[in-house]
């Protein structure tokens, strides 16, 4: 997966596309990221004492990886990524402008 923590993005697909966001967290294993304040979800919560009322709480669920396009800090456009090898490290570069992230 070429998403991480504190990436730019763009959602592609959904009921929140077009909105922008950063990835809080990134779940390679189901290929899923989380973007606080987008794909929130209503959860009814039954009471648990007097620290924990019930009500109605708003949860962000994660997206997938294909609803996300990368926004590139560089040219402001959403674009896919790529790797290049220099030396020994491994560098993310975007597709459209060829600058290194």
């Amino acid at each position: 997966m070429k998403f991480k923590k504190n990436d730019a993005v763009i959602i592609t697909a959904g009921k929140d596309k077009g909105k922008k966001g950063k990835i809080e967290k990134v779940f390679p294993r189901q290929g899923k990221v989380l973007v606080p304040g987008l794909n929130l979800y209503k959860k009814h919560t039954k009471p648990r004492g007097q620290k924990q009322p019930g009500g109605i709480i708003d949860i962000a669920r994660p997206f997938p990886v294909g609803n996300v396009a990368f926004l590139c800090p560089k040219c402001n456009q959403p674009t896919r990524l790529g790797y290049q090898l220099s030396g020994k490290t491994k560098q993310r570069f975007c597709r459209k402008c060829k600058q290194i992230i």
